[in-house]
């Protein structure tokens, strides 16, 4: 199953996003390091995008098709 795996994924990613924030505040890189952290930040941040988009995405299809078989009522 992918599930657990994608979730690993995205938590690892927020947790490295998480430390480069650290790293970039705390002001102790050099400029080419601080280039390099920052882009690293903005790819985590589209990948973590990404998957809270396709996981909305899910969650409003599962919802629709939720609402959509309560609509149409018990089968007789």
């Amino acid at each position: 199953m992918s599930t657990p795996t994608r979730s690993n994924n995205f938590e690892k990613s927020l947790a490295d996003l998480e430390k480069i924030v650290v790293q970039l505040e705390q002001g102790d890189l050099s400029l080419d390091e601080a280039m390099q952290a920052f882009e690293q930040g903005v790819r985590l941040t589209r990948s973590c995008q990404q998957q809270l988009d396709a996981a909305e995405q899910k969650v409003r299809i599962l919802l629709d098709e939720s609402q959509s078989s309560e609509q149409a009522g018990p089968a007789e």
